[in-house]
């Protein structure tokens, strides 16, 4: 499958001397995350050069799905936070690969440094995503300072400038989002302007100095400023949509529900979730769509970036990861995607969403010979990001828990209503009609259910801990298998892990790497994580 826009041999073809004419960023492993060098911009002629950089060196682009490289992705285990994912407690014992699940360790268990491995003996690196976001961040930031310079005379030259500028302030809001959402506690209003987020630059000019971080507010303050440009550029670049790679008005739309209602602004959340439905409301009906639904051309995508390793998460193997059988559970006999998303094989279950080239994962539970057409499968692009996406789905359900949390039950009980006609088998009665904390319940639930293994759930329990509507949290437990090898079947001891509810490890700390190298910065408190030895 070539990716269209931002296939990773893209880096290959842009000019070298668009990147060490206008960017020369370079950033090490020790932590120089900010880091800038003198740059030239006197290669850059039109916007199209801006546009080349943007495509090769700003957007994500689209990675090999690789069981043996599970962590080479950006973020891969954000999905192991959660109540999503457990240990894959099976027999299978056809070809095991430890080293990727040992890299994962530190987050699956929530260690008190992510890098932690399993032995306590030594860490792996923890800056991975943190660098290559901010990577991402600085080329923004240098296209933001140049895209003004270059020549506007014609209609064509004026509308590229506008889109050029609209995806890099689209892209920078995303990525401070992200990131603000993975190392600060989540946004509450009370305490917002004091809560220590993550360092925050917008320029190009290179800063001779140590970074600290801002607060929550001002992070989140950035990326509404961030968002407002972006719509008021990509509404006046309108063509018709010819890739979900490229970010557009509506997925700008749909992003700026997202970061109001993690800001509790409910009747902004639920404007910018009603304009995203106006302009794109298509679902997919799985009552008539049979077919794999986390493909580029499902109806409901308006936006992918990123890599996709979700598929390699879940190899059916003892030494992998399982879907959660209880998150498999609360999907009820006549919810079509219980069927359509995952399969089960006594214990094991995994998602069967994701088609590959021209092959699908059609898993046979009685097959033999699964792990083989698994692995060979996985080894390959996908099409849809299992972390940077935004699909009209969303849309439905942003809507449905703003208008709950404003007391505007019937319509927030239409929009999930809408959503579960095109999930629920039509033989099946699909209406809600709870109300009151019962259907603030059914809405948080649905979301559970359709945005599953998307990258949501993490942050979802982060906010609804500190929601000044219905606060919730909850406790999850992870368990953890020691093997005598890599290799090896032979089970030597399992460990019993904790989140307790409002733990502070729900926050993830800053990098090690950054902290050493940005003297004097403030690292997020996390408790020494304790285990129980479970016989």
């Amino acid at each position: 499958m070539s990716h269209p826009t931002a296939n990773p041999q893209n880096h290959k073809t842009i000019k070298p001397l668009y990147i060490i004419g206008l960017l020369a960023i370079l950033l090490h492993g020790c932590g120089k995350f900010l880091e800038e060098y003198s740059q030239d911009t006197d290669y850059v002629r039109t916007w199209k050069d801006l546009d080349e950089l943007l495509i090769g060196d700003c957007y994500l682009p689209v990675k090999d799905s690789h069981f043996l490289n599970l962590t080479n992705n950006i973020g891969s285990w954000l999905h192991l936070l959660a109540d999503e994912v457990e240990e894959c407690q099976t027999s299978y014992a056809n070809l095991a690969y430890g080293d990727h699940r040992e890299r994962s360790f530190g987050y699956f268990t929530w260690q008190q440094r992510v890098g932690q491995n399993e032995s306590y003996t030594d860490y792996y690196p923890e800056n991975e995503a943190w660098t290559k976001i901010y990577y991402c961040i600085n080329v923004a930031n240098n296209i933001l300072s140049s895209v003004n310079d270059v020549p506007q005379s014609s209609e064509v030259d004026q509308l590229g400038v506008h889109k050029v500028k609209g995806e890099a302030y689209f892209l920078r809001a995303f990525y401070y989002f992200w990131l603000a959402n993975l190392y600060s506690k989540p946004y509450n209003p009370a305490t917002a302007s004091t809560d220590l987020c993550i360092p925050l630059k917008t320029s190009d000019v290179v800063e001779d100095r140590k970074f600290s971080r801002q607060t929550v507010a001002e992070v989140y303050a950035q990326i509404l400023s961030d968002l407002t440009e972006a719509e008021t550029h990509l509404s006046q670049y309108k063509t018709e949509k010819v890739s979900i790679y490229r970010a557009d008005s509506t997925a700008c739309h749909l992003l700026q529900s997202r970061v109001y209602l993690y800001m509790q602004n409910w009747q902004k959340a639920a404007e910018y979730a009603q304009k995203t439905m106006t302009e794109h409301p298509a679902l997919q009906d799985l009552n008539v769509t049979t077919g794999k639904f986390s493909v580029k051309d499902n109806v409901e995508n308006l936006f992918s970036m990123g890599g996709n390793d979700v598929p390699c998460i879940f190899d059916y193997v003892h030494q992998s990861f399982s879907v959660s059988r209880e998150l498999y559970a609360a999907y009820t006999a006549s919810d079509l995607r219980k069927r359509q998303w995952y399969w089960q094989k006594g214990n094991f279950v995994g998602p069967i969403r994701t088609k590959v080239n021209t092959m699908y994962f059609s898993y046979d539970a009685t097959s033999s010979d699964f792990y083989s057409k698994a692995y060979a499968e996985t080894q390959a692009q996908q099409e849809v990001s299992g972390l940077f996406l935004l699909r009209s789905a969303e849309a439905y359900l942003n809507y449905a828990e703003a208008e709950a949390y404003l007391g505007h039950e019937t319509e927030a009980q239409n929009a999930l209503n809408t959503l579960r006609k095109n999930r629920i088998s039509t033989s099946a009665n699909t209406q809600i009609t709870a109300t009151g904390s019962e259907l603030i319940n059914a809405i948080r639930r649905e979301r559970r259910l359709e945005l599953a293994l998307e990258g949501h759930r993490w942050f979802d329990l982060r906010r609804y801990m500190v929601c000044a509507v219905q606060p919730e949290s909850i406790s999850i437990t992870h368990e953890w298998t020691y093997y005598t090898s890599h290799t090896s079947t032979k089970m030597t001891e399992r460990h019993r892990f904790v989140l307790e509810e409002n733990d502070a490890a729900y926050t993830l700390p800053i990098p090690q790497e950054a902290i050493v190298f940005n003297t004097g910065m403030e690292n997020n408190i996390r408790p020494w994580r304790e285990y129980t030895v479970v016989k």
